[in-house]
């Protein structure tokens, strides 16, 4: 059963990519007291990741956070060696915090998980977005497919704010 409005963000290891190497978080830790959009991607590097879902929330996030958002995250199920590699190819190191998930601890608890072995990806994470406050989540949406990022783009996420 997956995540759902009105329930607490899951216990769960995550590693914040930094210029000063990761930072390690339980996953509370990081959204207590914060208004935080987070999304969730099957990889880094994948094409709809790198080239649709991920410049959505580059592109509008000043309008999220003028809608008193104080972060934007992307989880994805890889290493914080991947996620800093990710962050500094597409630019966004500054922009969007990036967090790494690499056993899928968080996406397991979250309920969010999905195995994409036929594609060669091993167990992922299903494409997501959030809306999450004080550590409660308020918004969700979960794409049915995972090649498409139109439910859990930048865009619903703004309608939501």
């Amino acid at each position: 059963m997956s995540i759902s409005v009105g329930d607490r963000i899951p216990a769960a290891p995550l590693k914040q990519v930094g210029a000063n190497g990761p930072t390690e978080w339980s996953a509370p830790d990081f959204f207590a007291g914060r208004k935080v959009v987070v999304f969730g991607v099957p990889g880094a590097f994948t094409p709809t990741c790198s080239n649709n879902h991920l410049p959505g929330f580059v592109e509008n996030r000043q309008a999220i956070q003028a809608r008193g958002v104080d972060d934007i995250a992307v989880v994805s199920v890889n290493d914080h060696h991947v996620m800093k590699a990710w962050a500094g190819f597409t630019g966004a190191q500054d922009q969007l915090t990036f967090l790494a998930d690499g056993n899928g601890d968080f996406t397991r608890a979250l309920g969010l998980d999905i195995d994409l072995s036929k594609g060669g990806l091993g167990n992922r994470s299903k494409r997501y977005s959030m809306i999450v406050e004080n550590g409660t989540v308020t918004k969700i949406n979960i794409e049915e497919n995972p090649g498409e990022a139109v439910t859990s783009g930048a865009a619903r996420i703004l309608e939501q704010l």
